[in-house]
């Protein structure tokens, strides 16, 4: 483990079994070190192909390198169920940007642009955060 404490901003979504698998996120993050969490949106499938998408940003502040945390999202994504390719997704879980505090976060190059799902929730809690291309309808789930 790093002694460099480092903000990493990430996006969760889940379009099956969606609340049970955004709890189980939430609660496995907590664990990582201080979290600050967006309101939950359900946003429609962006391919029109899926159900709705519950979607929630993180702000996490942690002691975890970037590979060591994309580990333990893909590990989590995988206890889910997660399959590659598929529109049924009980749990995505992506990193879309780090730095050493919330006005120093630089956007992870393979995640941009960042699609409005995203861009939703995150902009709650990093008011730089890139902003999407298109917008789509959204409920807010929770406060």
């Amino acid at each position: 483990m790093s002694a460099i404490v480092t903000v990493f901003a990430l996006a969760i979504s889940s379009n099956q079994n969606r609340e049970h698998w955004t709890r189980y996120a939430v609660q496995q993050l907590e664990t990582l070190g201080k979290c600050q969490f967006s309101k939950t949106y359900q946003i429609p499938c962006r391919q029109g192909k899926g159900a709705d998408y519950y979607n929630l940003a993180v702000l996490l502040q942690t002691h975890l390198s970037f590979e060591q945390l994309d580990a333990f999202l893909k590990q989590l994504e995988k206890q889910a169920g997660r399959i590659r390719p598929s529109h049924h997704i009980p749990l995505d879980m992506d990193i879309v940007a780090h730095g050493e505090s919330l006005n120093l976060l630089q956007p992870v190059a393979s995640r941009l642009p960042l699609p409005f799902d995203a861009v939703k929730p995150l902009s709650e809690l990093w008011p730089e955060c890139p902003s999407a291309d298109v917008t789509m309808p959204y409920q807010i789930i929770n406060q």
